[in-house]
């Protein structure tokens, strides 16, 4: 009985060792003899020690951050841009099998696609064109991840970071637009002004008496400060009046 003691704690530890427990986000890839067997999970998994091996593989959406990365456009101008992709496998035994780190990989390929397709571009498309920028690379990094078994769900370019000598080009230019801005809203105001005038004018000309209403206006808008002087002239043809009493 004393000799079976470390028998049945051996045999109960590699029992407990053949034991494996995946998660609901998990899959696990099982080797035979080093031969693919199944891919396995979630819930309870027996691996048997010696000959099986099982490699965990979490399923769960990965945000991988791209470092930043200098790019030179087509026109010429060094920029440094950094994106985050955001990816996930979909095939457990393709992200073991035809590749050796899938992660890895991923961030790699997602650094030189960066590189490759900013800089066929020019600085005003990559400043205007985010959604087309993330699209093309979510396309084309899906598309060479795809037979390692991982989907590239999403790409986002952050940041794009300027030369200073570009930035002040930039901030002159858009001070430049502004003016130019300013100068048209002033024109077109000025124009509508003197339509408004002209009409008024014509207006008047056709209503002498109108001119004796806005002369009232006047005087009832000025009359409120009671500390002012008002010289308010006279109408010519209210002396006609007095023309008329005379000759009478």
């Amino acid at each position: 009985m004393l000799g079976l003691g470390p028998l049945v704690i051996i045999i109960f530890v590699v029992a407990f060792s053949a034991i494996k427990i995946l998660k609901e986000y998990e899959r696990g890839v099982v080797f035979t003899l080093g031969r693919f067997d199944a891919v396995k999970g979630p819930g309870l998994v027996i691996v048997i020690p010696g000959i099986q091996q099982m490699t965990r593989i979490s399923l769960r959406t990965m945000v991988m951050d791209v470092p930043p990365q200098d790019v030179i456009t087509r026109d010429n101008v060094t920029v440094k841009v950094n994106a985050v992709v955001y990816c996930r496998v979909m095939q457990a035994d393709k992200a073991v099998l035809q590749v050796e780190n899938y992660y890895y990989a991923t961030s790699q390929l997602s650094q030189t696609t960066l590189r490759s397709v900013l800089g066929k571009m020019e600085l005003d498309d990559l400043l205007s064109n985010r959604d087309k920028i993330n699209l093309e690379l979510q396309q084309i990094l899906d598309h060479s991840t795809e037979p390692w078994g991982v989907k590239v769900s999403n790409v986002e370019v952050k940041n794009v970071d300027l030369p200073e000598s570009m930035q002040r080009a930039m901030a002159r230019q858009a001070e430049a637009e502004r003016e130019r801005r300013a100068k048209v809203i002033h024109a077109e105001g000025e124009l509508q002004a003197s339509e408004k005038l002209s009409q008024a004018g014509d207006i008047i000309a056709q209503h002498p008496t109108t001119i004796q209403l806005r002369y009232l206006q006047t005087l009832t808008e000025i009359s409120v400060d009671k500390n002012s002087t008002i010289l308010f002239p006279v109408p010519i043809e209210f002396l006609n009046i007095f023309k008329g009493a005379t000759k009478n």
